[in-house]
């Protein structure tokens, strides 16, 4: 493919990111859209507590602990190519959970799109590093790359009610197809293919080993929030690391490693992870409370919350196509912790938000969140996969999505429980002695249990009183994470990739030849 002129994109490559937004907004669709069918299909498969726990989470599971996997492969066999083989899959497990009679079924069905849903990110994050060799130009790109997958979150609520109002549960799942149609029909026209030769064969222990820590952890940091310190958890947790340590060692030994981790000597790259992952701490926990306080506390449908969450989805993606454009000028961590810097005030908004009817002020709060993801999500993703060789932008680009679902799952685990905890605490002083053990028992543990049943009205206003405490209380640690990972994001991102003084392209192409 022959780049516009001099080097920089033409009109070829721009149309080309346009296909590769299309998996990347079906991926985060595929996450949210789910919410709105469960209720439906829970009438017609009737799935235990724990099989309905695995319809919800096989999907995300699967991304997390098979996306190295996925990146290693891409820069083996050709980035354009899994991506085609990745979207061909995942149609096809999309009309295989639409079509599922049982709840087993469905499960498998939700854990082979995760599967095929980590095929496709890193390619896709790959191909633009391949497409876009300005650095100009590729910040835009993965920018607006970047926003894709926030996107499609944002959209899954409102598509979900829209399609549940007129068809049964499965048509959720069968929106993937026409995507799936446009991107097999355009990719081999749009995209060019890329890949490096390695010799030998891929390392099924190291597979093993990875799937061996990412599985477990990520389960773990899920469910630490809804479950709490259990045998089980500690037991995975301890697994789970356990992997990790062994897969590390094997690598720093491996010719061909499955995961080249002398990419982490790169300061620029390994800066832009911890930044990746911090950011993503903060706003994996405030995303899941405040959709909550919409639907628990200010009582709005999903498809309502879903659309008040528009506009701050709106808010990430203008950040994330400015942000890049003001990089130009200065240094990319002072342009992420002036967005960040942002994203405190967010927070602050919301420990303001003090019960029902604040819907504004909350949204107004997120939004200015968002605007923070926006910056770090497009910066962060470009220095990190900027800085890496082109021969190793799938594994780059795996890294930067594993750190990315870590981040998510850590903050919904830890700002989840410290949610629940002020909950817990303050409804527990405004029970009734007279109220049933039963419906006590549903109060103390949620709101969303204590709505789900019939309460006299002063105790549930005083359960959405102390759910709001709750929100108030993570906005505050929030804030605190932000600060912290501003000042980090100041301190050691002052250097784009084509600026960063120990760029690890020279020994890691020498030792591929």
């Amino acid at each position: 493919m022959t780049p516009g002129t001099a080097g920089r994109a033409g009109r070829r490559e721009w149309a080309g990111l346009g296909v590769l937004a299309l998996p990347t907004v079906l991926l985060g669709l595929d996450v949210t859209l789910l919410y709105q069918a469960v209720p439906v299909l829970a009438v017609d498969l009737r799935p235990s507590g724990t099989q309905t726990l695995w319809i919800m989470d096989a999907y995300g599971l699967l991304i997390a602990g098979f996306l190295i996997t996925m990146g290693s492969l891409a820069d083996r066999f050709g980035h354009r190519r899994m991506l085609i083989v990745g979207t061909l899959a995942f149609g096809a497990m999309s009309v295989v959970a639409a079509f599922s009679v049982n709840a087993g079924m469905l499960i498998a069905a939700r854990a082979a799109l995760g599967i095929a849903g980590a095929t496709l990110m890193p390619s896709t994050l790959a191909l633009v590093r391949t497409m876009f060799t300005d650095p100009r130009q590729r910040g835009v790109a993965i920018g607006i790359w970047a926003t894709m997958f926030a996107l499609g979150m944002a959209a899954g609520p409102v598509v979900g009610g829209a399609l549940l109002e007129h068809f049964w549960w499965g048509s959720a799942f069968l929106v993937a197809l026409p995507v799936v149609g446009v991107v097999v029909l355009l990719a081999p026209i749009l995209l060019p293919e890329h890949r490096t030769p390695h010799e030998g064969r891929i390392d099924l222990v190291s597979v093993a080993l990875s799937l061996g820590a990412m599985l477990p952890l990520v389960y773990t940091v899920k469910h630490l929030a809804a479950d709490g310190v259990q045998p089980l958890t500690l037991a995975l947790l301890a697994g789970g690391l356990l992997c990790a340590v062994l897969f590390t060692r094997r690598q720093r030994k491996l010719a061909e490693p499955l995961l080249d981790l002398g990419l982490l000597r790169n300061r620029a790259l390994a800066s832009a992870l911890t930044v990746l992952l911090l950011g993503l701490v903060t706003v994996g926990g405030v995303m899941y409370v405040v959709t909550q306080y919409l639907q628990l506390v200010d009582g709005l449908s999903p498809f309502a919350a879903g659309a008040w969450l528009g506009p701050p989805a709106l808010m990430m993606f203008v950040a994330a196509i400015v942000a890049p454009l003001v990089a130009r000028r200065f240094a990319p961590g002072h342009v992420v912790a002036g967005a960040l810097g942002l994203s405190a005030i967010g927070h602050i908004l919301l420990t303001q938000v003090d019960g029902p009817g604040r819907t504004l002020l909350a949204v107004s709060g997120f939004g200015l969140v968002y605007l923070g993801l926006g910056a770090i999500a497009a910066l962060g993703t470009d220095l990190v996969v900027g800085a890496a060789p082109q021969g190793k932008a799938g594994s780059a680009a795996a890294l930067s999505e594993t750190v990315q679902e870590l981040g998510i799952a850590v903050g919904v685990a830890f700002l989840g429980t410290l949610t629940t905890a002020v909950y817990r605490g303050q409804v527990a002083d405004h029970l009734p002695a007279d109220l049933p053990n039963a419906a006590e028992a549903a109060v103390r543990e949620s709101l969303a249990e204590a709505t789900a049943i019939s309460l006299p009205e002063q105790l549930l206003a005083q359960a959405k009183l102390a759910f709001t405490s709750g929100l108030n209380a993570t906005a505050v640690v929030a804030c605190v994470i932000t600060v912290a990972v501003a000042v980090l994001a100041a301190t050691t991102l002052r250097h784009s990739p084509a600026e960063e003084p120990d760029n690890a392209d020279a020994p890691l192409d020498a030792r591929h030849g």
